[in-house]
């Protein structure tokens, strides 16, 4: 057995823990990276006809809000799920591009990000809320995945406030809980259930991120305490 073998097994476990999450985070964010650079080019266009990230924001904000009324009046007719994606989708798109526009041209203030968040949070509110009172999810699965996307965000706000990064930590932040949503729904258009599904997945692996966030802000905080010390 090799020394450096030797010493990740002697590691602790909670240890080599955090520092699988930290690759795994590692990875995440230059995957996210790649994909804002991809977006540049439309950030620019955006800029050029005078949209600034706040703009951009309440547009998403706009959009997503239309995402909940078309869940809402589905599944009759059943395109309005299709909708529904788009205008979902759309929202998620707006959401990305804002923060590429505050970064390309240095429009990144305290408030924006805070605007941004709230937006983000009640955009997420009216389409669970939605699509639990259209009927088209079991009502605890849907409070659940509700509850658990709203603190998947709260249990980030959390942590940074008290210093630690937490990007891409976590099985479902907001853009894989987006995709699940707007792939189940799809689905949905074909096969009903689909959805209920899709909202159950999302209750586990939202709640699940949250546990997730939460041992690893307890390792971090440990950890530090022991280099303190």
């Amino acid at each position: 057995m090799s020394k450096l073998t030797g010493k990740a097994f002697l590691q602790p476990t909670h240890k080599r823990t955090l520092t699988q999450i930290k690759l795994r985070v590692n990875l995440l964010t230059k995957l996210k990276k790649k994909v804002q650079q991809m977006l540049t080019s439309q950030a620019k266009a955006a800029h050029r006809i005078g949209l600034t990230p706040n703009k951009v924001s309440i547009i998403g904000f706009i959009i997503a809000l239309s995402s909940a009324v078309a869940y809402g009046l589905a599944p009759n007719p059943s395109w309005l799920l299709l909708l529904a994606t788009f205008l979902l989708l759309a929202s998620g798109f707006c959401d990305t591009l804002d923060g590429i526009i505050a970064r390309t041209f240095q429009q990144a203030t305290v408030f924006g990000g805070f605007f941004d968040s709230v937006l983000d949070r009640y955009a997420d509110a009216a389409v669970y809320a939605a699509i639990i009172i259209a009927g088209l999810c079991n009502t605890i699965w849907g409070l659940a995945a509700l509850a658990g996307s709203l603190l998947v965000s709260y249990t980030r706000a959390r942590a940074e406030a008290a210093g630690i990064k937490m990007e891409s930590v976590g099985f479902a932040e907001r853009a894989e809980r987006m995709l699940i949503l707007a792939a189940s729904s799809i689905i949905a258009y074909f096969w009903l259930g689909a959805l209920n599904y899709g909202i159950l997945l999302l209750a586990v692996i939202s709640n699940l991120t949250v546990i997730q966030r939460a041992l690893y802000v307890y390792k971090t905080l440990k950890e530090k305490s022991t280099v303190t010390n």
